[in-house]
Parts: structure tokens; sequence; C-alpha cells
């Protein structure tokens, strides 16, 4: 069974394809299929994000369509940058988005941050799949490690005593918001797939 993802993110492939793989679900990228979409989102939460993505890449595709929307949420913050995680700032890249937050945190002495990732999947009958996932940890002081992507640096997992850019592909995946996600999603899936 082929399965869409709604996203150019060759990261985010690796992951949902390690993941999903076990299910005998094949994972592409949209731009595998040639298409080249970026619905506008404007969801006020991470699930209404993911909908959005995969409803254009379903209806364009016309195969199952699967999106997630993550966000890093700082308490100190107010929560933020949350579903504005991937334009903070209004900058385009991870190092300067990551930077300014740790800007905006000087001086604060609460630390407390969890990524969130809902994951949405579509199916052409109007099926819908969803599942969410996080993971706690902190804000480090400086960004630390050069694995992963976006927020990856400044994420410290307290209880491994790394960022999540000091961790292996696999240790991240045992413990992140992502992994988290797509492992209650998988579950969800492979009801689906038992009953269909």
């Amino acid at each position: 069974m082929k399965f869409v993802l709604a996203s150019h993110n060759k990261g985010k492939l690796a992951e949902m394809q390690k993941i999903l793989g076990e299910l005998g679900v094949e994972v592409v990228l949209q731009s595998d299929l040639g298409l080249d979409l970026e619905p506008e989102e404007n969801g006020a939460i991470f699930t209404e994000n993911a909908r959005i993505k995969a409803k254009a890449v379903m209806e364009a595709s016309g195969l199952p369509a699967i999106a997630d929307d993550s966000g890093l949420c700082v308490d100190a913050l107010n929560g933020a940058p949350g579903v504005y995680s991937a334009r903070y700032g209004g900058l385009d890249d991870d190092a300067a988005r990551y930077r300014l937050l740790l800007q905006n945190m000087r001086g604060s002495m609460t630390r407390a941050a969890h990524f969130h990732t809902s994951v949405v999947c579509l199916f052409p009958d109007g099926t819908e799949l969803t599942a969410e996932g996080e993971c706690p940890g902190t804000i480090a002081y400086a960004p630390m490690g050069d694995g992963g992507f976006g927020y990856d640096p400044v994420f410290y997992v307290p209880s491994l005593r790394k960022t999540f850019a000091q961790m292996t592909p696999e240790e991240k995946n045992a413990i992140s918001h992502r992994g988290n996600a797509l492992r209650a999603f998988g579950t969800e899936l492979k009801e689906y797939l038992e009953k269909h």
C-alpha cells in the first residue's frame, strides 16, 4: 500500500519509513509524484495544520496522504513558538530561528519545553486517522551537536543528557515527539488495515 507524505523533508520521510515500513506500507514524498504543494498552514493548532496538508496532497494524488505538524512549545514563552516553529521570527533558517529562541530566553530561569507532533492521515474514502505525540525536555543555553534539524541543537533531554542533535537517529526515534506520534499512528493504521 502506498502513502504520500505531505512534505518535502527527507528527514521526516526517513523517520516515517523506518516506523511505517514495519507495516508493509510504502511512504513516498509528494515530490516523488511530481507534486509541489505548499498549502497555507493557517490552523490554530497542530492537528488543523496537519489536516490542511494531508487534504491537499490526498486530493491531488488520489492516494492516502499523511501529514504531520510539529513544533516546539516553550513554557517561559507561553508555549511559543508552537505552531509557528517553522517560521519563528519570520526567519527562513534553522540556526537563525534557534538563535532567536535563545535570545528571547536570555535571563529566563524556566527552561522547560516540549516538542509536540500531530499526525493526520486522510484516505480518498473520507477516513481520517490521527495521532499525537510529545517529548518533554529543556532548552539548552547554547547549541550542542550537529545531527538532526530544526531546534534539535537546543532541545535537551535530561534523562539522556543530550540534545536531539547529539543523539543517534535510533536514540531520537525512540523518545521523540514524532516517533511517539508515529508509533501511536502505526497502531491506528494497523487496526484500520486489518479491518479493510
